[in-house]
């Protein structure tokens, strides 16, 4: 292994490339996916994967593309794998968590099995809890050399989720991470939301899909729409395929105007840091007087009726 000024590290999923930054070792990222965006920098590294789904599709449209692709037996994502071995990385972090979310090492396996000379370490990350996100701070931390730099980062991000307000009344949550089909968020946002004083419903070990009539029945008094990999605007030009179906103008959050959309591109589902900023967000949320119709960054809107009627 490079020592960590020398050390060269490829990484294939945007929560890794923000651990990277995060640990100090921005400098040691030589390579990207086409997912990584954050911080805006990094949009200057050598791209080493592509998407196979068509830009412009609606969320129905992703989900059918996706199954249909996966169905094929085939993968989500393409690596270019010269571009990847002309980098010469040291590390290459990716996931086994999702196939659909991102790389993952089996999309690796021409590349590395046609590696010339000491093949990089693959550091394969799958977090489905907290818990898990701070162990894969620890590894990635650990794999670079940096392993002190990672156990006082996990420390500084506990310590702004034990700050977070603690209310005597939970909302109950309802926390939806695809508009259509329709899929309840799970793994570590649970977590978030307890931690922000909420209660989440129908929630489960990971995300899964759930009948509408199911989510109804709940009757929930909080609606966070955070769809994976989807700004702001983007899930607001979807909302439609909520706010027709049957029931969801007699639901209490919608009533009492607390549904709330979420920038899910950069906030939720990236499990790295900024979990910790996404906590934050739906306990402003959860405490947002009526009146508070947006964060100060946008990175999460109220929905009313005007916004409906412009869907």
């Amino acid at each position: 292994m490079a020592d960590v000024k020398n050390l060269r590290i490829v990484s294939l999923l945007p929560s890794a490339t923000e651990i990277v930054v995060a640990l100090g070792l921005g400098e040691q990222l030589v390579g990207r996916s086409h997912e990584c965006d954050y911080p805006e920098w990094v949009q200057r590294l050598p791209v080493c994967t592509s998407t196979k789904l068509e830009k412009g599709l609606t969320s129905r449209q992703i989900d059918d593309r996706v199954h249909e692709i996966v169905r094929q037996g085939l993968s989500v994502y393409e690596v270019d794998a010269e571009l990847l071995r002309s980098l010469r990385p040291d590390v290459i972090l990716t996931q086994s968590q999702c196939a659909v979310c991102a790389v993952t090492p089996a999309d690796l396996e021409e590349a590395l099995g046609s590696w010339l000379g000491t093949a990089p370490r693959l550091l394969s990350l799958s977090p489905d809890t907290l818990d898990d996100v701070w162990g894969d701070i620890a590894s990635v931390a650990c794999a670079s050399g940096v392993g002190d730099r990672g156990r006082e980062l996990v420390r500084r991000l506990q310590a702004r989720l034990e700050m977070l307000p603690k209310g005597d009344e939970r909302s109950r949550v309802l926390a939806i991470e695809w508009v259509d089909p329709l899929m309840i968020a799970g793994n570590w946002i649970p977590e978030l939301i307890e931690l922000a004083g909420g209660m989440p419903l129908l929630a489960g070990q990971h995300s899964h899909y759930v009948d509408w009539a199911d989510a109804a029945a709940q009757d929930p008094g909080v609606i966070i729409v955070m769809p994976c990999g989807y700004r702001v605007e983007q899930s607001l030009a979807e909302m439609g395929a909520l706010t027709r179906l049957a029931g969801w103008a007699s639901l209490t959050a919608v009533r009492d105007g607390r549904v709330f959309i979420a920038d899910g591109q950069y906030f939720f589902n990236r499990p790295g840091p900024r979990l910790v900023e996404s906590a934050e967000m739906v306990t402003d949320m959860l405490r947002a007087p009526a009146d508070v119709q947006r964060s100060e960054d946008g990175s999460w809107v109220r929905f009313t009726p005007y916004l409906a009627a412009s869907c």
